[in-house]
């Protein structure tokens, strides 16, 4: 496993350079044992290659550090171009391990380039940070959220588009109490990320943690609705409580009540917060499947 907080592009230097016959054997050879290294072959006048280099460029960049990317010149370099027979360019080449083990001749569409790419990269794995977010999960659940915040934030260092470690990243800041700096994350997220579903997750999360801040104590709302069962407005500020003092079952029950009394009372105010509710958690929580299922029954009824 990768040290946490150490510079995802490793000690071989930029993830994207050019290379040469002097420095194949580090740059590339050696790079390799790290982390897997994309070698392009190409020559300034090389058509293709002029198209294909930066679409490589690109897909290197978006994959975060899990792979490096090196350039020869072959012009500039004949003995590597003739110790690895390439006979024509532009010619790619991945390296794992200091072994060639991928590689393709001529230009490619993004889509292809993009799969050539993580390919590659999952000949390394993750280098245990999934398991860094399991751990981070687990210090969070546990009511650990200064300590699961610093892990999450180490595994963005390794890897900046790792989107469990950005929603629990928001999460362990909302857990903590501060919403602003929640907010900055999420609003900070690269745009390739921003609508995983852990990202999605953590924004919903964030919107009932900010609805909780304006409602009336539970104890109070509880009574409230005890006197008027009809005072749907309690309910759902009910519902909010509930949700924020941990029973997400009860607060899913009184949101499905209010459907129930009154599917249009406040614009559907009542389905929409089910959504909400809904997109906080895992798509296979217990309480999202039983809860989906109740409404569309409620729905088609």
């Amino acid at each position: 496993m990768l040290e946490l907080g150490q510079n995802p592009e490793g000690a071989g230097g930029d993830l994207i350079k050019d290379a040469g016959e002097a420095t194949f054997e580090q740059d590339v050879l050696d790079a390799s044992k790290e982390v897997p290294v994309i070698v392009d072959f190409w020559a300034p006048w090389c058509g293709p290659c002029k198209t294909l280099g930066p679409m490589l460029e690109d897909a290197v960049k978006a994959a975060g550090g899990k792979v490096r990317m090196v350039k020869i010149n072959v012009d500039e370099n004949q003995a590597i171009a003739a110790q690895l027979r390439i006979q024509s360019i532009p010619t790619v080449y991945g390296f794992w391990q200091g072994q060639p083990v991928d590689g393709f001749q001529g230009a490619l569409p993004a889509s292809e380039i993009k799969t050539f790419v993580k390919k590659l990269a999952d000949q390394a794995g993750d280098g245990g940070l999934s398991e860094a977010v399991e751990a981070a999960e687990a210090m969070l659940a546990e009511g650990a959220a200064a300590d699961a915040a610093q892990t999450f934030a180490a595994i963005l260092e390794e890897e900046p588009n790792n989107p469990a470690a950005y929603g629990g990243l928001v999460r362990a800041h909302i857990a903590a109490g501060d919403l602003a700096k929640a907010e900055a994350v999420l609003n900070g997220a690269p745009a390739e990320i921003s609508h995983a579903p852990e990202l999605e997750a953590a924004h919903a999360q964030l919107e009932l943690t900010r609805q909780a801040e304006n409602v009336a104590p539970l104890d109070e709302l509880r009574a409230a609705v005890e006197a008027n069962p009809d005072d749907l407005q309690a309910r759902f500020d009910l519902a909010i409580a509930l949700h924020s003092s941990g029973q997400t079952e009860e607060a899913v029950n009184e949101l499905l009540e209010i459907f129930r009394r009154d599917r249009e009372w406040n614009d559907e105010a009542a389905k929409k917060q089910l959504f909400t509710v809904f997109d906080a958690l895992p798509p296979q929580d217990p309480i999202v499947l039983n809860g989906r299922r109740k409404l569309s029954s409620l729905i088609f009824s």
